[in-house]
């Protein structure tokens, strides 16, 4: 029988411990869920089985021996792979040319494309009977729906006849006929000899499918339980340790105005979202990765398409463009500064005055610019050269200083952060938190997600927590605790009267 072990794995990045000391055992005959709240290392652990990520220090055995896999072409070849929910397709290629891509059945010196349709079309009948529409193997991956693309992708997986399966999020995509079918499949796999590592962020999910759990906490594997005799309470306690510390930020009194009110919003991923923010507020946004956090931040910054009313200051507003929203005074910061939050050839001055050129005249005053720029750069203690310098110049914490002081140019009214500390060293946080602060005591509205739970309640009077898109609870006061932060994010029920479920109606 296949048995995969992983035994005391670490993986470092820079300063950050993303793994200490990671330990998993994955049998043949057996699916092994991987839990763990935000930052907990189960991300990596998975990735180091699978090649994408080398561990500093640690052991891989497969089947009693000892095993280096340096790349996921090593993991495929020991009969390792991986299904995740951030797909490898190639979205203008067939069907049939992204589940074989990489081994592509050969005759004759050339890809044998009849061999390779046919073997598409026997790998497609298992899912064949949960699609909304036939899917064939010479239909373009662009054409299918999210939830057929995830399909495809666990197909590509399956095409390398694997030993080992990591199913990382590979539901969140699918629809419940797909789901179902799945765990059809998994069940089938599990009977044959398969050995199973499933990662989900829903608790029922967790119960219906795994036999034995695997937690993690804060880089540490803590515990390994078997799951139809451990309740969701005892998980969850499991992954955070029973933390119960409360937030530590400054409390004002609340004055009952709201700055930002949000009813009925549906945009991308997230369904009827209910919220205000009062001046001078910070509302966090919890929940596991991928719930709709970007999303909802998105459509309030009108770079989303959505239904629903938002009001700013007692007046309804029609966000519907990125610039009606600054009009509003709405600001975004994004946590991706390189791909959205910059232009990393341009000088740090152009990227400061991005959202404000025209501020400057049709023939830009340039000397005010800079004063304007400079005072941002003093303001935020941004470390640079030369205002000129290109921005590429700059570390990341200075960098996201400036994807910071862009918008703080235009004193904005509603500041929507998107995880703005991920990947910035401790003393960037600091000064980054002491700026919160300054714009709190000035009035700003601000909505904050971040990845990290701490933050949050360390930051933040109140918490609304995401999961599948829809708003599972909001954690305030007592209730505001990691323990509750977790069991909301897994879809289990908090503790604390302070804490409301979304099925209550009480508006956050």
């Amino acid at each position: 029988m296949t048995r995969l072990v992983a035994s005391n794995v670490s993986k470092q990045y820079g300063a950050v411990r993303a793994l200490t000391d990671g330990n998993i055992e994955i049998e043949g005959g057996r699916v092994t869920a991987l839990l763990g709240a935000n930052g907990s290392g189960k991300s990596t652990l998975g990735k180091i089985i699978t090649g994408l990520v080398r561990p500093d220090s640690g052991e891989l055995t497969l089947d009693g021996e000892r095993v280096t896999i340096r790349s996921p072409k090593d993991a495929r070849r020991l009969g390792i792979t991986a299904v995740y929910q951030e797909l490898s397709l190639v979205p203008h290629m067939s069907v049939a040319h992204n589940i074989w891509l990489g081994q592509e059945p050969m005759r004759r010196g050339g890809i044998d494309q009849k061999e390779m349709r046919e073997r598409s079309g026997e790998l497609l009948e298992l899912f064949s009977a949960s699609f909304s529409t036939r899917v064939t193997p010479t239909m373009r991956v662009s054409d299918l729906t999210p939830g057929e693309r995830q399909i495809i992708e666990i197909l590509k997986a399956m095409a390398w006849r694997p030993r080992i399966l990591i199913l990382d999020e590979a539901t969140a995509s699918l629809d419940g006929r797909q789901v179902e079918r799945l765990f059809e499949l998994v069940a089938q796999w599990r009977e044959e000899g398969m050995g199973l590592a499933f990662v989900s962020h829903r608790m029922e999910e967790i119960a219906r499918v795994a036999d034995r759990a695997v937690v993690l906490r804060n880089g540490d594997t803590v515990g390994e339980v078997d799951v139809a005799t451990t309740s969701e309470a005892q998980l969850v306690q499991m992954m955070t340790g029973g933390a119960t510390a409360p937030h530590t930020t400054r409390q004002r009194a609340a004055s009952g105005e709201k700055l930002l009110e949000v009813e009925g919003l549906s945009s991308g991923r997230v369904r009827d979202i209910n919220l205000s923010v009062a001046p001078g507020e910070l509302v966090g946004i919890g929940g596991l990765q991928g719930q709709g956090q970007a999303s909802l931040l998105l459509a309030l910054f009108g770079a989303e398409p959505y239904r629903g009313t938002i009001r700013i200051a007692g007046k309804r507003v029609n966000l519907s463009t990125p610039r009606r929203a600054m009009r509003e005074g709405v600001a975004y910061v994004p946590g991706d500064r390189g791909a959205e939050g910059l232009l990393p050839v341009r000088s740090i001055l152009e990227n400061l005055q991005l959202p404000s050129w025209h501020r400057y005249g049709l023939l830009l005053r340039q000397g005010k610019a800079q004063d304007d720029a400079m005072r941002a750069v003093d303001e935020l203690n941004i470390k640079i050269g030369d205002i000129e310098d290109p921005v590429r110049t700059l570390s990341g914490g200075n960098a996201q200083k400036v994807v910071i002081g862009k918008w703080l140019l235009r004193k904005p009214r509603v500041l929507l952060l998107n995880d703005p500390t991920k990947g910035i060293d401790v003393g960037a946080k600091a000064e980054f938190y002491a700026l919160l602060e300054r714009l709190r005591d000035a009035g700003t509205a601000i909505l904050f997600n971040s990845s990290d739970d701490e933050e949050l309640l360390a930051l933040c009077q109140k918490v609304i927590v995401l999961q599948d898109g829809q708003l599972r609870a909001v954690l305030e006061g007592e209730a505001l605790t990691h323990e509750n932060l977790v069991a909301a994010s897994m879809g289990t029920a908090t503790n604390g009267s302070a804490g409301r479920s979304a099925d209550s109606g009480g508006r956050p």
